[in-house]
């Protein structure tokens, strides 16, 4: 990680040990007074729009749309976009609903362990306190005319009442700070036309958003030495956002500056110049993806401007991953850590549909929406005050690349035909990798995605099953008997990075060829290479994946491991193997595990082809 990280980290622990963290991060505060709400609504910054009456969105009344609603009211919340829980009405904010575990709201938050056994896993404590829920309750009141405003700001007013200053779980990470920050601005600017918001609770809710941003402020070299990834990008953009949308708040001018510079670091490292991003996970690269649509659209709105890197590390983005993306129903391979990330729904279609978010940001930089028909995804973009095309075009429309397409600086290989997709990832690491996962292959025929990633499920459970699914047996690649391709640390630590060693990606002229080499397995012998050939004819659905491992020591087993779509029809994938010795591989059928959505597993089959040789071909036909 680096003389940087291994700095900070022991400066950090000792300024916890004596003390000092805690009068940096005070409980009990002064108040801080903001400008009468009656002058604010009068001066406020420009916003995505300046109130619900100048949204501009017409309503399209939607029966689900309204029951979702009536859960949140009722205080059933669905958590990570898959899971409902029934907190009731009266919730504390600090109690895990799947451990039942109740964090102590006394505790300075330097104090919480976030990351244990007895408490479980802290993100089903986030969860709500991030204010995502809002977004529903909005679109209902939009859509729908029901009205949710007075219990919106009744539930924002619990949660400050519930959660002092700088104590319990929700003070923990800057990141969930942020982002509840944000959701609460967007509530304020919709509500702002009506008589919801009084001046008391303009004064309360302002001087929770003060104390939370200075918290962020104080705290974000944490985020940008010690995580390095999207926590930080979130962020620098809320201190430059809160700045920019309260310029009378104490401290906000400080927090804009900086949080600006911050956030054009964050990005400039962070998102490679092919598009790719360093954490390696299509849902996080959203969550960016997201965040440049706040970033650009609110600071041209204030009539600012980014550097020019940040507009291109978003157009680069929107552009790797709609060549990575499904085309009839919006989905990516479900690679990369995924905790169910989605700050901002503002739609109706499926947490993995990509194209809401791809739209919007595509639309604010090119002018006009990525996808031909339809309109489920178009709501973000009017959400986000973009209602019609225009003729701001900053940069060329997108278009879909068919044949092979590579990214070298993030190391993901593409094949597209009509018809098939075939997904590939050979990267190096100079950034933290996230699962042991190189090599990995996705394949999706006709909208089906056959060969399967196998997700993330949770990041606090046991230690079997945080190894599967951040390990290498949940991918589409080869182990050496019980090895992943790296040794696992604690939380999110790998040893012994996989790097790339080579990787091409050709059109000859009846076929493709992929042909990567990563160097592997350091645990079990320093020199061993891993390569993997990957070929199929134009216009067929049959794919030849040849696995050689250089350097194996003689006595260990290789595995190669295949997880297929459980709802593929029976008999409609034909899979056989062979390797460098005996010929023919008799497959193991195993239960393995598939993660679609964060705090969700179900029993999924996987195909194992072991031998003691180096070498194993494995045919798939459909």
């Amino acid at each position: 990680m680096g003389l940087r990280y291994f700095f900070f980290r022991i400066g950090f622990v000792l300024k916890k040990k004596t003390g000092l963290i805690k009068k940096q991060f005070p409980v009990d505060p002064a108040t801080i007074t903001m400008i009468a709400y009656s002058e604010w609504k009068g001066s406020k910054a420009p916003f995505f729009f300046s109130d619900a009456a100048t949204l501009g969105l017409v309503p399209s009344p939607n029966e689900a749309l309204a029951t979702k609603a009536v859960d949140i009211r009722a205080g059933k919340i669905l958590f990570f976009s898959g899971t409902q829980f029934d907190l009731g009405v009266s919730y504390d904010w600090v109690s895990n609903p799947e451990s039942g575990y109740k964090y102590d709201i006394n505790k300075h938050w330097i104090d919480i362990n976030d990351y244990s056994e007895t408490s479980g896993d802290i993100k089903f404590v986030w969860e709500k306190s991030r204010f995502s829920f809002l977004y529903t309750l909005i679109r209902d009141e939009q859509h729908n005319q029901n009205h949710h405003g007075e219990f919106i700001f009744n539930e924002i007013e619990s949660w400050i009442d519930k959660n002092p200053v700088n104590r319990g779980p929700n003070y923990k990470c800057s990141q969930e700070i942020s982002i509840r920050v944000l959701n609460w601005i967007f509530a304020l600017y919709y509500y702002s036309g009506q008589d919801i918001v009084n001046e008391q609770r303009w004064q309360k809710i302002m001087n929770a958003v003060y104390w939370q941003m200075h918290h962020v402020y104080h705290n974000i070299n944490f985020s940008r030495i010690a995580v390095r990834n999207n926590h930080a990008i979130t962020e620098s953009l809320a201190l430059y956002l809160v700045g920019t949308l309260f310029p009378q708040m104490k401290d906000s001018a400080g927090w804009k500056v900086h949080g600006k510079k911050w956030f054009e670091e964050e990005v400039a490292y962070q998102v490679y110049e092919d598009g790719t991003f360093l954490q390696f996970s299509m849902n996080y690269h959203r969550v960016v993806v997201q965040l440049f649509t706040w970033a650009i659209c609110i600071a041209e709105k204030n009539k600012e401007s980014f550097s020019q890197v940040v507009y291109e590390r978003a157009y680069n983005s929107v552009n790797f991953l709609f060549q990575c993306q499904e085309e009839t129903n919006g989905y990516l391979p479900n690679y990369g850590a995924n905790d169910g990330a989605l700050f901002f729904p503002l739609n109706n279609c499926a947490f993995r549909d990509f194209r809401p978010q791809l739209n919007a940001l595509h639309h604010l930089l090119c002018g006009q929406t990525l996808y031909a028909e339809g309109n489920t995804w178009k709501e973000d973009q009017c959400w986000t005050g973009m209602n019609t095309d225009d003729s701001r075009k900053y940069f060329p429309l997108l278009k879909k690349r068919y044949g092979c397409t590579q990214f070298r600086d993030g190391g993901y290989y593409l094949i597209r035909e009509q018809h098939n997709f075939t997904f590939i990832r050979c990267g190096d690491h100079k950034d933290r990798p996230s699962h042991a996962d190189n090599l990995h292959i996705d394949i999706w025929a006709n909208g089906r995605n056959i060969l399967i990633d196998g997700g993330s499920y949770k990041y606090n459970t046991d230690t079997k099953t945080l190894k599967y699914f951040m390990g290498t047996e949940s991918h589409n690649t080869v182990m050496l008997d019980d090895n992943d391709q790296m040794v696992k640390g604690a939380r999110f630590i790998w040893y012994y990075w996989t790097q790339c060693v080579s990787a091409t990606v050709e059109e000859t002229g009846d076929s493709y060829l992929f042909k990567g080499t990563i160097s592997a397995f350091h645990q079990v012998g320093k020199n061993i290479l891993h390569t993997r050939i990957v070929s199929t004819k134009k216009n067929s659905d049959v794919w030849i994946v040849e696995d050689i491992i250089s350097g194996k020591p003689a006595q260990a087993m290789m595995k190669q491991y295949w997880h297929l779509n459980k709802d593929v029809l029976p008999g409609s994938v034909q899979i056989h193997a062979r390797d460098g010795d005996s010929g023919s591989i008799v497959p193991q059928k195993e239960n393995g595990f598939y993660s679609g959505k964060y705090g969700q597993k179900e029993i999924n089959p996987q195909i194992v082809f072991s031998s003691n040789s180096n070498k194993i071909i494995t045919t798939f036909s459909l």
